[in-house]
């Protein structure tokens, strides 16, 4: 029996104290000389073992628990549970990132993300709850008839969920390789167990108790450090209060900073260099032979002249590092000519809008800003797993409700996402740019070894240029307390707060993903008589394999965290958003048209990112260069030109197919049906 309301209030009150008491426990030893790497192992520990607790105080073997949470979750706490689930590794490790490198542009994320509730809320959750079961193949099999859209609708679950699950593995590793020192592929498959301890026995039912769980260390862990960064720099410990004042700050040092004669040098430098890459790589396959004699030749002579054995081992370390074929010697001298060009361009204004050189410039990042909030309200809209979430709920009004909730829950961390990424730049421009290179933070050199922050110095002054610095967008979260010399026990607490994100989205991913294979397919098409507990059976073990292969994908490092998000976002928002829509308000949608609709949003979705970001894909018949975005879009907004599509396709047959007799009964029950009939 699912405990009152007020009781549930006081369990998590008691566990919101105990965590805080932790924390100040950490603090008190690392002033006592704890070292750090027990720090970071402390909390990873904590926080799994009070997930895995939850979990295995949630298991169950009902199929309405393990699938619905029993649909008795109020209000409040699925509210919770669904911030927990959306504000994933994107919106924790990335956002903030975003809006550090990209200024204004990052706000697409910010207004497209909120936006989507407000869909979701006024065009979708109410008619889900209403309507019951357990999936959105559900919901579209029962509007539209048959068992083929239902696998239609399956295979687009699966992709979508699959690339967003990914990237929250992805973030898993880049948080235990730098914070309990594991090597990025030990620290996916650690961040694996995380993950399945949470869901694996109980479901849904668990999933839900520990995203409540998670999403209280992960609000706690997001606000802490950039309120000490607040309280510093401003003496006011609201940060979403007084960035204003640091962001005029940060625009005066802009103003020195870009326009230096050393900066101008560096940039210059670059420049000089991605040229000298465009013009290897035109001179292909001469250039790469020209390139290995060179080096043989300054060996050799090295060796004649009896010079310093260093210098003939680097040189020897270039030649094995040299690629191996012209094809592949032209992708890495491509992505090193992208780099250089990268650093060559003028820095944009935190607080410019529309940054460009030229009017066209100026016209396509307005483009990508729209098409990308786009993208990303109708993703929102059309993930399985977050609409899963409104399935849980004792009544439609409460499934209204926790929208609601939902909304407050993430508005916290994203009014302080972009006071997040103003002071994190501040303490950047004012700490760290200009330092002898000699006399780096450690946190650079630990950032490095991953990866995720590069160092060079270009022009050979010793110096730190900001140009000379690279930082990858997944990292400015992460390293901002080391970044402003804070306490070491801060950067383990925001090291938890990522991974609670991250663990949470996972596990309504993988659970999203399980269902659509284990009531789907395989009870609602192959084995209708199966008996409740093979289900479960079959459920568990694939959420073992979809979890492994995840894993294994991630431990690649396929792309940055936000990229592979907002990728996810596209390709749900043009397979499952005009069929939701048009299936729930328009009478005349046909199963043809729906079907139509689906396949061919979603085929135009992927082959855009796939030619935009993959320049060999010979497997899929696709050779040669990645192509010219289309409108300038990049592969971020790939789904504005999937949902049009969809939605075009999908009214075009319709209206040329005979209408569903069933359709009117459906609709009636779902949109004038009263709450006793799914209770």
């Amino acid at each position: 029996m699912l405990p009152s309301l007020s009781r549930l209030q006081r369990y998590y009150l008691v566990y919101t104290g105990v965590f805080l008491l932790f924390i100040a426990g950490l603090a008190a030893l690392e002033q006592n000389g704890m070292p750090p790497r027990w720090v970071g192992y402390a909390f990873l520990v904590f926080t799994i073992t009070m997930y895995a607790t939850i979990g295995v105080l949630s298991r169950t073997s009902d199929v309405s628990e393990y699938y619905v949470a029993g649909r008795r979750v109020p209000a409040f706490f699925n509210g919770m549970a669904t911030g927990a689930d959306w504000m994933s590794a994107a919106s924790f490790m990335g956002l903030a990132g975003t809006l550090y490198l990209s200024g204004f542009q990052g706000l697409a994320y910010v207004i497209g993300w909120t936006g989507g509730f407000v869909l979701v809320a006024l065009l979708l959750a109410p008619y889900l709850r209403r309507f019951g079961q357990f999936t959105i193949p559900d919901f579209l099999s029962a509007r539209y008839g048959g068992n083929f859209i239902r696998l239609v609708a399956v295979g687009a679950a699966i992709l979508a969920s699959f690339v967003y699950v990914v990237a929250q593995i992805y973030g898993v590793g880049v948080i235990t390789s730098r914070f309990v020192s594991l090597q990025f592929e030990i620290g996916v498959f650690v961040g694996l167990a995380g993950i399945l301890v949470c869901s694996f026995l109980g479901g849904m039912r668990a999933v839900t108790w520990t995203q409540v769980a998670q999403y209280l260390i992960l609000i706690v862990a997001y606000i802490t450090p950039v309120a000490i960064l607040s309280y510093n720099v401003t003496g006011v410990a609201i940060p979403q209060v007084v960035y204003g004042q640091v962001l005029a700050q940060v625009s005066q040092l802009e103003k020195t900073l870009f326009d230096s004669p050393v900066e101008a040098e560096v940039r210059q430098l670059y420049r000089e260099r991605a040229d000298r890459y465009a013009e290897k790589i035109m001179q292909l396959p001469v250039s790469l032979t020209h390139e290995r004699e060179q080096l043989a030749n300054q060996i050799n002579e090295l060796k004649a002249s009896d010079a310093q054995m260093r210098e003939i081992v680097a040189l020897e370390r270039q030649r094995r590092e040299l690629p191996h074929d012209p094809e592949q010697a032209r992708v890495r001298w491509e992505n090193a000519m992208y780099s250089a060009v990268d650093r060559s361009k003028p820095p944009v204004h935190h607080a410019e809008a529309f940054p460009g050189e030229t009017p066209e410039a100026q016209q396509a990042q307005r483009l990508n800003f729209l098409a990308l909030i786009f993208c990303l309200t109708v993703g929102t809209a059309a993930l399985p797993h977050v609409l899963m979430r409104y399935y849980t709920t004792p009544s439609v009004a409460q499934a209204r409700e926790s929208v609601f909730w939902s909304l407050l829950f993430i508005m916290v961390l994203y009014i302080t996402a972009p006071a997040y990424a103003v002071f994190a730049k501040h303490e950047v421009f004012t700490n760290l740019i200009g330092i002898p290179i000699t006399k780096l933070p450690g946190w650079v050199a630990a950032w490095s070894k991953i990866g995720l922050v590069g160092i060079e110095d270009i022009n050979g002054d010793g110096l730190l240029q900001l140009a000379e610095l690279s930082l990858n967008p997944d990292v400015i979260v992460l390293a901002t307390p080391e970044i402003a010399g804070m306490p070491y026990v801060v950067s383990g607490l925001v090291a938890a707060g990522a991974l609670a994100a991250a663990l949470s989205t996972a596990d309504g991913l993988l659970l999203t993903i399980t269902s659509a294979l284990s009531h789907d397919v395989y009870y609602r098409i192959f084995r209708p008589d199966a008996s409740t507990q093979f289900r479960l059976v079959i459920s568990k073990s694939l959420l073992l394999v979809v979890a492994i292969m995840a894993a294994t994908v991630a431990a690649q490092k396929p792309g940055t965290i936000l990229s592979m998000v907002a990728w996810a976002f596209s390709i749900a928002g043009s397979a499952f958003f005009p069929a939701l829509v048009l299936g729930i308000f328009w009478m005349r949608a046909t199963k043809a048209g729906a079907i139509a609709g689906m396949l061919v949003g979603l085929s135009i979705t992927l082959y855009y990112i796939l030619r935009l970001e993959f320049s060999n894909l010979s497997w899929l018949g696709l050779q040669g260069q990645a192509m010219e975005p289309w409108f300038h879009l990049q592969s971020t907004s790939a789904g504005v030109f999937g949902v049009l599509a969809g939605f075009v396709t999908h009214i075009v047959v319709s209206l040329l197919t005979p209408p569903s007799p069933e359709a009117a009964s459906f609709l009636a029950r779902i949109r004038r049906g009263h709450d006793r009939e799914v209770s």
